[in-house]
């Protein structure tokens, strides 16, 4: 149910594929061969869509669902209205998300260079890149084979881009060594210089940051991010991380590897995460501080000290979940209390 003008749609696809892309298993009964033409939510799926059942909230919506077919989890299949197909998967997201991609391909764009853009002779462009118009490209710039850079993008001195990256339009990019398969979405910029200073009552004088930003394998960086070099030692940002737009990352910071990063966060100078860490939207990060290995962080966290590996924190500062949650529902209480108390011309 793609938007024809934006998205590519394939051909219907007979249930047992979808079953082999999903990582699934036909229920019992279920004719392999019947044709599904594209996806769909299960409110506005038809006869001819596939749906998921991720969540048990939303059974009522599962069973009420006109879906011909559904990605379920084995223990709510029975819940099914008749007539669905059903498809058993341990992880119906992630399985819809690939059948989602299967039926929704991203087609390789046209290699070629814009007549607009502005390329320095000593830069090197590797085979099958596309540089769309008004891109700058400065001297001693590297870009490997299949990159795609979007329109008025500027890749300044010395950065290194690997294979098959995306850049999207308006991105600025120095100080950078930027691995495979990076995408880097509208808007967003690193390596700019960080924000360090020495204060005192006679003045201000700038740090020089000298340091760069290196970005690893499979990174994702949204819109309007900005990613600041160090002012030594390096930025970084391991392989596999993903960051959401208008996230804002300080000099020396250290990123590990597989991390998840939402919308709004902000993680100040020389802050440390470890690996798989998560943190929700707004999360902040003080400078200094070291977030464990697989830290999880609820949406608005404050972090000011450090948190051990494995911990589930939330509030301002950072607390073990529980707590915080016993917190906030205490803080309500009183909050209702001090209502009724008003109502009751208390």
């Amino acid at each position: 149910m793609a938007d024809p003008r934006f998205f590519h749609t394939a051909p219907p696809k007979p249930l047992a594929e979808l079953a082999e892309i999903a990582e699934a298993t036909l229920a019992p009964g279920t004719d392999p061969g019947r044709l599904i033409e594209d996806i769909a939510t299960l409110e506005a799926a038809g006869a001819a869509h596939i749906s998921f059942l991720g969540n048990r909230k939303y059974v009522p919506a599962f069973q009420a669902s006109k879906a011909g077919a559904c990605l379920v989890e084995p223990a709510l299949a029975d819940k099914a209205p008749s007539g669905m197909a059903i498809l058993l998967c341990a992880k119906p997201r992630r399985g819809f998300a690939r059948i989602a991609a299967a039926f929704h391909p991203e087609l390789a764009a046209d290699s070629g260079i814009h007549p607009s853009a502005v390329i320095d002779p000593s830069a090197e462009i590797g085979p099958g890149c596309r540089i769309e118009a008004h891109v700058v490209i400065g001297p001693g710039v590297t870009i490997a084979a299949g990159t795609r850079i979007g329109a008025n993008s500027v890749i300044e001195r010395g950065v290194s881009l690997g294979e098959n990256c995306i850049i999207g339009a308006n991105v600025t990019l120095s100080y950078c060594l930027i691995g495979d398969r990076v995408l880097i979405a509208a808007g967003a910029v690193i390596g700019n210089t960080g924000f360090g200073y020495d204060l005192d009552p006679s003045g201000r004088v700038k740090v020089p940051h000298l340091g760069r930003v290196l970005i690893g394998d499979d990174v994702e960086i949204g819109a309007n991010a900005t990613v600041d070099r160090g002012s030594g030692p390096d930025t970084v940002i391991g392989r596999g991380t993903v960051i959401d737009n208008l996230v804002m990352i300080a000099h020396n910071v250290q990123i590990g590897e597989g991390c998840i990063i939402a919308a709004q966060n902000g993680i100040a100078g020389s802050a440390r995460l470890g690996n798989y860490v998560t943190f929700a939207g707004q999360v902040g990060v003080a400078n200094h501080a070291k977030v464990g290995d697989g830290v999880v962080a609820a949406g608005q966290t404050g972090i000011t000290n450090d948190v051990e590996s494995g911990a589930i924190v939330g509030g301002t500062p950072a607390m073990p979940i529980r707590e915080w949650r016993r917190l906030v529902g205490m803080q309500r209480l009183m909050l209702k209390k001090r209502q009724v108390n008003k109502d009751n011309g208390e």
